[in-house]
């Protein structure tokens, strides 16, 4: 007998994972994509992906009517934040368990999510909706500086920026009102206060918490996450906290199901919750949840959109972190090696570059400046960060500056 599909609509930085966790749950996972040659993991491992406009639904239901037709569909998901809606939607349409798509399409707007969670008194920053220059600088102003400015929909820190000052923040006001006239459509941007303490991870499944990791962002003004530990060390009182404001905030988003993630910072007045994520973190935070606790959450998740008993139990309890590699300038990127000695220090269980090694970079000040990432892991979290220093020491790649137009 045919193995039943598992249709993944489109796919994301932890796609890989989940057309991996799919066969080993005895699913075929068929990845719909507008374009499938973004996702190099599908070719490399030869899994099956379909062209076709995930943006239109009737396109998107005949595709599944046709895999229903071949094999028959057991669920269907996606690891990508802006299809889960059209996911929940297909759920819907074929009687299968999913999201709810206004829940999911709520949650994606920044501003929206941040009227509910206010009006139901939950902590977050001040912050204002802006749609020109004037507006952006009229908030700043009414919020005080420093301010964050980033547009009211999208994902990965993409436009994301710590403005210290009003040339600051002209300039990227202008950046931002640009790219959405580039993509005809209109602007909406954010801008809020600095909310400034630790800042932590909390995955959710349902309405469990299974995991809370600290993330370390670096220097601003950008925010791309440089190193991941869980599970995060927090006084028995402020997780207590963490953990009650998250669940508040499932409540007043009326995210029921599936998995959530949750970036909130530990302040002087407690948590203030930055931002709310229908879906799993991305790479390498599910890889840390399992190296940490013994729960894989995409099996998990798999297992709830086939509508199967899913299991949070922790198996493990180790300190698992990653350091996560930068680009630190434009140019040409260099790998000589190393990483085979890195992978044999103790406790390092994966040494990763995402891209090629002969690579030009542009930097973009967002999450696709990540190159790679480390991970360690240990029963003791002071030796997981001696393994990931160790093991990033001796890596040896290098950005080598382009040349100015003319030399």
């Amino acid at each position: 007998m045919p193995k039943k599909a598992l249709i993944l609509l489109e796919g994301a930085s932890n796609g890989q994972l989940y057309v991996q966790a799919a066969n080993r749950l005895g699913l075929r996972p068929v990845t719909l994509s507008t374009d499938p040659g973004q996702y190099q993991y599908l070719a490399s491992g030869g899994w099956d992906a379909i062209r076709v406009d995930t943006g239109n639904l009737d396109a998107t239901v005949t595709e599944c009517l046709r895999q229903s037709s071949i094999c028959g569909i057991a669920g269907i998901t996606s690891a990508r934040e802006s299809a889960y809606a059209a996911v929940g939607k297909l759920c819907q349409h074929f009687n299968l368990p999913g999201p709810q798509p206004a829940a999911i399409e709520l949650c994606c707007d920044k501003f929206l999510q941040r009227q509910l969670l206010e009006e139901n008194s939950i902590p977050i920053p001040g912050y204002r909706l802006a749609a020109n220059a004037a507006e952006v600088e009229r908030s700043a102003e009414e919020l005080g500086f420093p301010v964050i400015v980033k547009p009211a929909v999208g994902i990965a820190s993409v436009g994301v920026r710590l403005c210290r000052d009003p040339g600051e923040l002209a300039q990227h006001a202008d950046y931002l009102l640009g790219e959405r006239k580039i993509r005809l459509s209109s602007p909406r941007i954010l801008v809020e206060e600095f909310a400034q303490g630790p800042h932590y991870s909390i995955e959710i499944m349902g309405s469990e918490v299974i995991a809370i990791g600290a993330a370390d962002f670096g220097r601003p003004p950008h925010f791309v996450c440089r190193e991941y530990i869980y599970p995060a060390v927090v006084k028995e009182e402020d997780y207590e906290r963490i953990v009650d404001v998250s669940q508040k905030c499932l409540r007043a988003l009326n995210l029921s199901w599936g998995p959530k993630n949750i970036d909130l910072r530990l302040t002087e007045r407690g948590p203030v919750v930055i931002e709310v994520n229908p879906r799993l973190a991305g790479t390498p935070n599910s890889q840390l949840i399992k190296f940490a606790y013994g729960i894989d959450p995409i099996s998990e998740h798999i297992k709830l959109a086939i509508g199967t008993q899913c299991n949070l139990h922790r198996s493990s309890s180790n300190t698992a972190a990653a350091r996560i590699l930068i680009a630190d300038r434009d140019g040409t990127f260099e790998f000589t090696g190393g990483d085979s000695r890195a992978k044999a220090i103790p406790g390092v269980t994966e040494v990763k570059l995402y891209i090629e090694r002969t690579t030009q970079i542009l930097r973009k000040g967002d999450n696709r400046d990540r190159i790679g990432h480390i991970i360690a892991v240990s029963r003791n979290p002071a030796e997981v960060l001696v393994a990931l220093q160790s093991a990033a020491d001796l890596l040896d790649w290098s950005i080598t500056p382009s040349r100015p137009p003319g030399r």
